[in-house]
Parts: C-alpha cells; sequence; structure tokens
C-alpha cells in the first residue's frame, strides 16, 4: 500500500532516527494493512470453517429432531392410503336358558361374521396426498433448521475472527504506549518533555488493561458460542489461522436472478405453499364426504346336528342425515384455510422481497464502505502517520501528534474490520434466506461496533440475521483510546 508525497520505508527510518524504542512496534503496525487488500480468501471456503459447519451438521440435536419429525409424516402417508381394518364378529343364538340347543332347535346356532368398510372412489388418495403435502413442509422445516445453523455456525466464526483481530490491533497499541511511556520518562527526565505526558502514557496504559480483560472475556465467550453450536465441549480450543482483513468481499447479487432463487428455495414461502395446496385437497377431500363410505357384510351360521348351516351377505351406508351442520361445514372451513394459507404465502412472497432489498441496499453501502477503505482512507490514514512523524523529525510537531496520528489509523483499520464483518453478515443472512430485519446505518454516520471497553461488545451482539450498520470511513468510535 503506497503512500502519497512521501514513502513508507522513508517515513519508518526518519521515525527510527528519533525514538528507537518505538521502531518494531511501529513497524508491526505500519505493516498491517498489506492483509486488507483485495484478493483474499472467500470466507466460505475457509477449512477451520468448513470443519466446523461438518460438525455442526452431524451433531446438532435440532437437525436429529427435524429429521425425525420429517420421517414420522411420512410414515402417516401409507396409513392414510389404507383400507379401514375388517371387522370379525363371533355370536351364537341359542333358544332358552336352560342348556345349548344348538343342533336340536332350528333357530339356534354360532355365527360367524366378517365386514369391510369401502371408502368412497377417491377418498384414500386425497387423504394420502393431504399427509404427503404436511410431510413435505415437515421437509420445508428441516431445509430451515440446516440453513439456520449453518448461518449460526458462520456468525459466530465470523466473531471470533473479528474479537481476536481486535485483541491483535489492541495489543499492537499497547506495545507502542509501553514504548512511549519510556520515552516520555526519557524526554522528562532530560527536561525535554513535560510531565504530563509521563502521566497520560501511564493513564492510557491502565485503561488499554482495562479494555485487554474485556476483550479476553468476550473471546471466552463467543468461543464457549462457537463451541456450542458445533456441538463441541464450550471450552474446546478453536485455532484461526485468518484475519477479517484477508477475507474478500462478497459479489453484489443480481436483483432479479436473487429474487427467483430466494423464492424458489425459501422454505417459509415453501411451507406456506405446500399449505395452501394441502388445504386444497382436503377441500376436496370434504366435498368426497357427501358420499357414503360402504360396509360389506358376510357370515355364516352353522346350526349343527341335520340343519343346514345359514349364511348371510348384505350392505350398509351411512344416511348423509346432518350434511348441513357437518360435510357442508368441512367444506367451508378448509376452503377458508385454503384462503388464509394463499395470503400468507403472498404475505411472506412480499417479506421475502423486502429483505432481499434491504440486504441489497446495505450491502451496496458496505461494499463501497469496504472499497474507500482500502483504496483511500487506510492510505490516507496511514499518510498521516508517516506526515506527522517527518514534521516531528525536524520538530514542527510535538509527540502527541504523532500518537494521536497513530491512534486515528488504528481506529480506521478496526473500523475496517468491523466494515468486512458487517458485510460477511449480511452475506450470510442472505445465504440463510432469513427474514429478519436488517438494520439500518445510523445516522450520525458512527455505526460500526465497538470494542469492549468503550460502552459495548462489538458485532457479535447484533441480533441473528442482520448486520450491524457499516463503519463510517475514518470513524474513531471503537474502543481504541485517542491519544
Amino acid at each position: 500500500m503506497g503512500l502519497p508525497g512521501i514513502g513508507r520505508r522513508q517515513a519508518f527510518r526518519g521515525l527510527l532516527g528519533i525514538a528507537p524504542v518505538l521502531g518494531v512496534a511501529l513497524g508491526v503496525v505500519l505493516m498491517q494493512p498489506a492483509s486488507a487488500m483485495p484478493g483474499g480468501a472467500e470466507f466460505g471456503r475457509d477449512s477451520v470453517l468448513a470443519g466446523l459447519l461438518s460438525e455442526a451438521l452431524a451433531n446438532r440435536p435440532e437437525l436429529a429432531q427435524a429429521q425425525a419429525t420429517v420421517q414420522a409424516d411420512q410414515a402417516r402417508i401409507p396409513q392414510a392410503r389404507a383400507l379401514p381394518d375388517p371387522v370379525l364378529s363371533l355370536g351364537i343364538q341359542n333358544d332358552g336358558f336352560k342348556g345349548l340347543q344348538i343342533g336340536t332347535m332350528e333357530t339356534s346356532y354360532w355365527s360367524i361374521a366378517a365386514a369391510q368398510t369401502f371408502p368412497w372412489y377417491g377418498k384414500r388418495g386425497l387423504r394420502a396426498r393431504a399427509q404427503s403435502l404436511g410431510a413435505k413442509q415437515s421437509e420445508t422445516d428441516f431445509e430451515r433448521a440446516r440453513l439456520s445453523v449453518q448461518a449460526e455456525v458462520e456468525r459466530g466464526y465470523l466473531d471470533l475472527l473479528l474479537v481476536r483481530d481486535q485483541i491483535r490491533i489492541l495489543g499492537t497499541l499497547e506495545t507502542l504506549w509501553i514504548q512511549a511511556d519510556g520515552l516520555s520518562r526519557s524526554r522528562y527526565e532530560t527536561g525535554e518533555g513535560a510531565q504530563s505526558d509521563v502521566l497520560r502514557a501511564q493513564l492510557e496504559r491502565s485503561r488499554l488493561q482495562q479494555q485487554r480483560w474485556a476483550l479476553m472475556a468476550e473471546e471466552r465467550r463467543r468461543l464457549a458460542v462457537l463451541n456450542r453450536s458445533v456441538g463441541r465441549p464450550l471450552d474446546h480450543p478453536i485455532p484461526t489461522a485468518v484475519s477479517l482483513g484477508d477475507i474478500t468481499d462478497p459479489s453484489l447479487p443480481d436483483s432479479a436472478s436473487a429474487e427467483a432463487d430466494i423464492e424458489a428455495r425459501s422454505p417459509e414461502l415453501h411451507r406456506a405453499r405446500l399449505a395452501a395446496e394441502q388445504s386444497g385437497a382436503l377441500v376436496s377431500l370434504a366435498r368426497k364426504d357427501y358420499f357414503p363410505d360402504l360396509t360389506v357384510i358376510g357370515g355364516v351360521m352353522p346350526r349343527g346336528g341335520a340343519f343346514e348351516p345359514m349364511w348371510q351377505a348384505g350392505v350398509s351406508v351411512p344416511l348423509p342425515l346432518w350434511a348441513a351442520s357437518k360435510q357442508s361445514k368441512a367444506v367451508s372451513e378448509y376452503r377458508l384455510r385454503e384462503q388464509a394459507a394463499e395470503s400468507s404465502a403472498e404475505t411472506i412472497r412480499r417479506l421475502v422481497r423486502q429483505r432481499l432489498e434491504e440486504r441489497r441496499a446495505m450491502l451496496t453501502a458496505l461494499l463501497e464502505t469496504n472499497r474507500l477503505y482500502r483504496s483511500g482512507v487506510l492510505i490516507q490514514s496511514e499518510a498521516t502517520v508517516s506526515s506527522a512523524m517527518a514534521q516531528y523529525k525536524v520538530g514542527r510537531v510535538p509527540f502527541a501528534s504523532v500518537l494521536e496520528a497513530l491512534s486515528g489509523y488504528l481506529g480506521d483499520l478496526v473500523g475496517f474490520y468491523e466494515s468486512v464483518a458487517a458485510t460477511q453478515r449480511i452475506d450470510i443472512a442472505q445465504r440463510e434466506l432469513s427474514l429478519d430485519a436488517v438494520a439500518g446505518p445510523a445516522l450520525s454516520g458512527l455505526g460500526g461496533a465497538s470494542m469492549p471497553g468503550s460502552g459495548g461488545m462489538g458485532a457479535a451482539s447484533a441480533p441473528a440475521g442482520s448486520a450491524p450498520p457499516p463503519p463510517a470511513a475514518g470513524s474513531t468510535s471503537s474502543a481504541m483510546p485517542k491519544m
């Protein structure tokens, strides 16, 4: 990353000539933006993340529950298609109470009869279709659970990367303040500096220690969240080798193709459409209930002795005498349910399109913010540091100006990481097909999560499926203390 007007190496050497104690730490800071350049790895192709996703899909009880529900609903389909169980009747008819008269009395006999009910043509098929559509709704619930688990793991991993980047930046700043403390003491002892510089350095070091404690606690919390989402012990270590600055920005999806894709894959929309189709099948089934089911009866009555056995055969049908308050009401009920399901599907379809447009708008702003960070803000902020160092070399500015410029540069770097994280959250929500609202940018332009120690706990506090607003380019609203 080049510097306008003055080269990085010249500025770095100039500072070394003035304050050798700051050389190592400042060199670390000035090399940070190299990883922020475009052309890094895609977030979804991170090998660590891929392993976490594989474990989560295999271990999460929510997915096992949803899969079992699907299989249970599928087991109901053949039940709906099967005939009613036949009825076997055994009996005896006897003349008098003094003894069995079978074989001696003509009207005394054993009876064995069977009955089978046959539903009216088409009823079994409609019942099976209604159950099949219900099982398909369970499949959409499983898909929603799978997408939510995947997005939860991706957001947890993203939050862990962000807090570790914040710890690394805070560690760099802490090193600089340690060196600045020694330099201020040296200058004060020689009479070139003020006692307030020494006190300020000590104060900022104490503040940095407070922020480090908060960040370490936040890292443990996010590690526990990620481990739970994967199905590991909460304190299981998760090594990460990638920085948010190494991740390339997602591409902005085409509006028409993205809209067609999300309508085709949205579990909620698919479920609502299946519910409407199921209600339509139940309307047809309710209309079939006007036609009676036929029950066929057959039996034989052995009489014993010289008497010939008797037999019987018959058909019974129910009479729909109460159709006005039963079958007709059932047709009306399912027709109204069909209308309600169609309205629900239309509501979800409109919401899906709205969320897509919101994410596209936010992603456009975030991509432009990241581009501005990479192509302008970080370069200009770094140039400001180099300029301040060069002016300090000739005695035109106090040492506090160099530290102020460096603090602003670090704040810009933190803002860049937060903006990259917000961009990835939008992309995760898009892949999740989330219906959750997306947070808009703050009107003050000071959006973006803050590091712990300055009133916020970072981007991990954002609701699932949403993203924090992009931080304003050049904002120093993070927990990096001003110098």
